[in-house]
């Protein structure tokens, strides 16, 4: 048997994989450095680009929210379905979240930009393996520490009533709810985001992308929407805990404390399984309405 000709086409396959591999994300890493590499590089621009991926979501949401009383086809889908939201709990998280980053995020951001030197980009994206486990990777662990951290905030007495009791004002969870925080929360989030990439050794592309997903399905946990499209839907064996479980730590605080996955909550006894969606009838919403 001619091994030495079977171990070059190995050779062969696994280079043009690792080729193939790579040409993915380049071309793509390629224009953003010839046509945006000082914005890229400045300080500010995770803290732009995070911001934005909120707002671009809570406006969604929100309209989803204003328009459900009177559209049965996305009020469906609700989680509660017996309530609203209200431009009154519109305004007060929003007015929370945005005092929150005039008074901290913003003057951080601005201070580091006024201290910290443009960042080094490396000319070569990362391959596609790598830029998948990487966002894996940093989700495993900050679910981890927020499953630490969210767990002490509720057993500790003085932790819950000086720090996370203000996000439990709502018990029904909207958009909005998701950064309706203290500043020592929302500081505390944003450092595990930043630091977890660096601790895996992440490229810049990867902790982007992995701080774009935190928020994408932080938002989908406090969206109070139970879409057919939901992570806890797409990931099996119910691994993932999504919308319904977070919700239903809204309503009862002493469960799901985890933000993502739902192993910890399994292994801790702390998790509860949310009662099923009820979907109104026709003559239901009526009688409401009368």
């Amino acid at each position: 048997m001619n091994t030495g000709g079977l171990r070059g086409i190995l050779d062969i396959s696994n280079t043009t994989w690792a080729l193939s591999e790579r040409s993915v994300l380049q071309p793509m890493w390629d224009y953003l450095q010839q046509n945006h590499e000082s914005t890229l590089r400045s300080p500010l621009f995770p803290v732009i680009l995070s911001v934005s991926m909120y707002l671009v979501l809570v406006f969604f949401y929100t309209v989803l929210d204003l328009l459900a009383p009177t559209w049965p086809s996305i009020q469906r889908f609700q989680i509660q379905q017996d309530r609203t939201v209200t431009w009154s709990n519109i305004g007060s998280t929003l007015a929370l979240t945005t005092y929150n980053h005039l008074l901290y995020i913003f003057p951080a951001a601005i201070a580091q930009w006024l201290w910290r030197p443009p960042v080094p980009l490396p000319r070569e994206a990362p391959t596609l393996t790598a830029f998948l486990l990487g966002i894996v990777g940093c989700t495993v662990v900050f679910d981890f520490q927020y499953y630490l951290w969210h767990l002490l905030h509720h057993r500790i007495g003085w932790l819950y009533r000086t720090f996370h009791a203000l996000h439990h004002q709502y018990r029904q969870t909207f958009s909005l709810v998701t950064q309706y925080l203290s500043a020592w929360e929302l500081f505390s989030v944003g450092f595990w985001t930043t630091v977890d990439p660096l601790l895996l050794q992440c490229h810049c592309l990867t902790a982007w992308a992995f701080m774009l997903f935190n928020i994408w399905v932080s938002t989908e946990d406090h969206c109070g929407y139970d879409f057919p499209w939901a992570m806890h839907r797409l990931v099996p064996f119910g691994l993932w805990g999504g919308a319904l479980r977070h919700d239903a730590h809204h309503q009862q605080p002493g469960t799901n404390f985890a933000p993502f996955f739902a192993h910890w909550d399994w292994l801790g006894g702390t998790a509860t399984m949310p009662a099923p969606v009820k979907t109104k009838t026709r003559k239901e919403r009526d009688e409401k309405e009368a």
